[in-house]
């Protein structure tokens, strides 16, 4: 049979590269003084650029999870099963260390570390890294009860993977999650109506129904309850001691628009064992501990899949001629991939900041302006959450018209980019919910705004139009005249404010000239591929194209 066509003119799969060589992302880690974690990152980088560990990504998003409530013969067992994909991709991040594990490190860049390699190793699948994140954010919320602290934050830092559901202090290493939101409530978790009966011994039994609990195969989850002191925060196993398993019963599966690999579940307690962690009636205050880690992951998250989107248009446009010409050389294309890339440093800077933040907040540093760390750090992390997250899917959609048609078709692995987007804008408050916990922050905790200008009037001087955008933030929440209704406004001002500071700091000349002549200027039409004539657009194309080979 003859042959009918030819093929030509078709990028090379993007595979067996090193997806940590992005100057950004090093460039912040170096920063932040951090440089002896180089090598650790890269090693990441190759693992999660390597065909093999692409491949688990594809498998498990093409085999969801599946719910089995009953055994064979009736016996209830609540289960999740998974591709076993799935467990290649949480083995190979908790051998990474991407879970808990800095926790339990003495580097004073534990954090940071470990940001730039979740962020890395996002690029095989972004599901999956739902666990991974809330075993690395369960652990501060613990403390507040030493004794559970004591006894599982061992294993939940331990870098061996074990599914299995088992008595928690039988096994080699845990995974926890998170269980806050209902039906009637969503974000406003005070509306919660699940309650914690306190006994005896010391437990609680928990009686009501959670409407979003993702990674329902975790050890154990850190749950919302009305106790008779108020709503509380509760330990809740899957297993308990005795080796019989708890009343945690999974009533179906979220069929969601991405995050195809990660199992979502509704669950019901009924009678189900706890335990207190923290005071009674001190409930958000204690697992907000939880979510501020949480958040963090949202916004590496999110910075993470604008690198990725970025690194495969380059990539495809590199390798495609159109017109008569290569994409890649084709002056309008130039125009959107580099804004794109601008966008994307952007993000990746200020996610990698906030992680250097955590490391600081952590040692109770202070900051050049004698600010504590972790003052800053709480006001910046609402902000930049509201803002990165926000810009996650516009600029998937942008990525994807780089490939024309062949970026609308699953194999090419950006419609999954675009589904994934959303999600981190909703998960631990959506943007309204986030944009109003800076007016939060900055209402009962004014040294936090105080901490927010010490920082930017650091930069001053730098570029006139930072200053003139500094000058207008310090206007807009002066003005207390429907701050709430203004809150999206001024929170992306502070968020472009910050971004726009480190980029001119210590961030590359190529990317702050143009972040500046773009997001605080007036010289932008507000899409991609407007940027002003004069910008060097080579330099910020260059750094975001991979390096394969």
């Amino acid at each position: 049979m003859p042959a009918t066509h030819e093929v030509f003119n078709q990028a090379t799969p993007l595979v067996d590269y090193d997806a940590a060589q992005y100057p950004p992302l090093l460039d912040a880690v170096r920063s932040a003084g951090a440089t002896d974690s180089l090598e650790e990152i890269h090693a990441t980088g190759r693992r999660a650029g390597s065909a093999e560990a692409i491949a688990w990504g594809e498998q498990a998003n093409a085999h969801p999870p599946v719910l089995k409530t009953h055994d064979r013969f009736g016996n209830r067992i609540d289960e999740v099963t998974y591709d076993p994909a799935y467990h290649q991709l949480m083995s190979a991040a908790i051998e990474q260390g991407l879970h808990a594990a800095p926790w339990e490190s003495d580097s004073p860049h534990a954090h940071l570390t470990r940001a730039a390699k979740f962020s890395v190793w996002t690029s095989v699948d972004a599901g999956h890294t739902c666990p991974i994140s809330m075993t690395y954010a369960a652990v501060p919320a613990l403390r507040h009860t030493p004794e559970l602290a004591a006894q599982y934050e061992p294993l939940l830092a331990a870098r061996v993977y074990d599914p299995v559901l088992r008595v928690p202090t039988t096994k080699r290493g845990l995974t926890a999650g998170m269980s806050m939101t209902e039906k009637q409530g969503g974000s406003d978790v005070r509306a919660g109506t699940t309650r914690a009966a306190p006994q005896p011994d010391g437990s609680y039994l928990l009686t009501g129904h959670k409407w979003f609990t993702s990674a329902p195969m975790s050890d154990m989850f850190l749950t919302l309850a009305q106790a008779p002191g108020g709503l509380s925060c509760v330990l809740v196993p899957r297993i308990l001691p005795d080796g019989s398993r708890n009343r945690f019963h999974l009533q179906r599966l979220k069929d969601k628009l991405g995050n195809h690999s990660n199992a979502s579940s509704e669950i019901e307690y009924d009678g189900a064992v706890g335990h207190l962690v923290g005071e009674e009636g001190a409930g958000v205050r204690t697992i907000v501990e939880m979510v501020n880690m949480t958040r963090l992951d949202c916004t590496i998250g999110s910075a993470a899949l604008m690198r990725i989107g970025t690194q495969q248009a380059a990539h495809h446009v590199a390798h495609r001629n159109a017109f008569g010409a290569v994409l890649i050389d084709q002056p309008l294309m130039r125009n959107v991939l580099a804004d794109l890339a601008v966008e994307a440093e952007a993000a990746t800077t200020v996610a990698m900041w906030l992680a250097e933040l955590t490391d600081l907040a952590q040692a109770g540093a202070t900051m050049a302006d004698g600010s504590p760390a972790a003052d800053l750090r709480r006001i910046a992390l609402a902000i930049s959450k509201f803002h990165v997250c926000k810009r996650g899917p516009i600029h998937a959609a942008e990525a994807i018209e780089c490939f024309g048609g062949n970026g609308y078709v699953e194999e090419s692995g950006m419609p999954k980019l675009y589904r994934e987007a959303p999600l981190l804008s909703i998960w631990e408050g959506s943007g309204n919910v986030a944009a109003l916990d800076v007016l939060r922050a900055a209402g009962r905790q004014p040294a936090t705004v105080a901490a927010l200008f010490g920082f930017l009037d650091g930069a001053a001087g730098a570029d006139e139009r930072l200053d003139a955008a500094v000058i207008r933030l310090k206007d807009e929440l002066s003005d207390v005249d429907q701050l709430e209704y203004r809150a999206r406004r001024v929170v992306e001002a502070a968020a472009l404010a910050i971004q726009g500071a480190l980029l001119v700091t210590r961030g590359e000349q190529a990317a702050a000239d143009a972040f500046c002549a773009t997001r605080l200027g007036a010289d932008w039409g507000g899409v991609f591929g407007t940027l002003p004539r004069g910008l060097d657009v080579g330099t910020l194309i260059a750094r975001a194209t991979p390096k394969v080979g």
